[in-house]
């Protein structure tokens, strides 16, 4: 009998360890930090130090919705919670603590809502976004004075690993809604996959610049934060490219005047603008989770010239990609791009990412793909 006991408690402890062992700290933990930690099916655990707390809630974006989770404090004062499988895919999070958004301590931090937010990622078993054994570009910063909003503006710039031996094409890339310059590099991984795709002969090398979303006068920053503004703002972002960014990019880089612009979300809408109003200035065009403001039932694209792109001469190549689990008004504004489309005979890739919301993999996914296919 003592033997049976022993040997049952060996069993549940060897238990207990290869449940434990079954969850790894995210990459997005801080370097010594142990959680979060997430498992093969997606479930996630966070534990936080909040002694005073009475109430600690955890919430996030759009692959955390549907979650569910259990929350306990113990005596030291940490709060332990266990989810049910996330969503894959890279998810900004935060919890509530007695009212109040606060970020994890324990991740690093990612630029979304207009603040530093924690972000998780659930693993989806991909590498094409991971660091390899290639070789590297690199991302460095860069500016210019815009007298259209009268001010310095910020941007990056990627420059891939063969820059300095020729001349490279550009692609112009903007980021979304409350997300800065530092999106696309940071949890989009565009770094690496760029220099994966370079090192696999998959894609032609380009520079990339990852411009800001956002181009507002001193007074006019001061309007409503509203859809005119977010329209005012994207036909200044226009006015900023034409005059100012390109010229700027191709006298300061070695570049061979072949140029591309995309983006993500609002992003998609500014390169679709700016795409389409200058169709003999790019050979290519990325809308990814395309979206479309102030349109209306009768004039859809009443602030979005995309008709320009029937008449054209010139016809860059279009490219529209969407998450398949994208909310409806994300699906939407994807319908009402690609049935005037379709309708007027403009040809163009459509691209459904499988499985993720409007969030970073997708996006990964896209730029993935669309890197692909340009300035071949």
């Amino acid at each position: 009998m003592l033997n049976f006991t022993r040997l049952s408690a060996a069993f549940m402890l060897c238990s207990s360890l290869i449940f434990s062992q079954g969850f790894k700290t995210s990459v997005t933990a801080k370097e010594g930090k142990e959680f979060p930690k997430t498992d093969a099916d997606g479930k996630a655990k966070f534990k936080v130090y909040f002694p005073d707390a009475k109430s600690v809630i955890l919430e996030g974006g759009d692959g955390m919705q549907n979650m569910e989770f259990i929350t306990t404090k113990d005596k030291e004062g940490f709060w332990n919670i266990s989810t049910s499988p996330l969503e894959t895919g890279f998810h900004y999070y935060w919890f509530n603590v007695d009212g109040k958004r606060t970020n994890d301590p324990n991740t690093e931090l990612y630029f979304e809502c207009g603040q530093p937010t924690s972000g998780i990622e659930i693993n989806s078993g991909e590498d094409f976004f991971l660091t390899k054994k290639v070789k590297h570009g690199r991302i460095i910063n860069d500016s210019l004075y815009s007298v259209v909003t009268q001010g310095q503006r910020n941007f990056k710039v990627y420059l891939p690993p063969g820059y300095g031996t020729g001349k490279f094409p550009v692609l112009y890339l903007y980021h979304g809604t409350g997300e800065d310059i530092t999106g696309w590099g940071k949890q989009g991984h565009l770094g690496a996959i760029l220099d994966n795709l370079f090192a696999e002969k998959k894609a032609t090398e380009m520079i990339v610049v990852m411009d800001h979303g956002v181009a507002l006068t001193p007074e006019e920053e001061k309007r409503p934060d509203d859809y005119p503004r977010t329209v005012l703002s994207s036909q200044n972002i226009d006015r900023i490219m034409v005059r100012e960014l390109i010229s700027y990019i191709e006298k300061k880089y070695k570049t061979n005047g072949k140029r591309a612009v995309a983006g993500l979300s609002r992003g998609s809408y500014q390169a679709l603008l700016i795409g389409s109003r200058h169709p003999e200035l790019f050979s290519a065009i990325g809308a990814f989770s395309p979206v479309i403001y102030e349109g209306t039932a009768t004039q859809p694209f009443k602030e979005l010239p995309i008709g320009n792109l029937l008449t054209t001469k010139h016809k860059p190549y279009l490219f529209i990609g969407i998450g398949s689990k994208e909310s409806g008004r994300f699906q939407d504004f994807n319908k009402t791009l690609t049935t005037y489309l379709n309708e007027n005979h403009y040809p163009y890739v459509p691209y459904k990412s499988p499985g993720t919301y409007h969030e970073w993999l997708t996006w990964r996914r896209c730029l993935y793909q669309f890197a692909q296919k340009i300035f071949r």
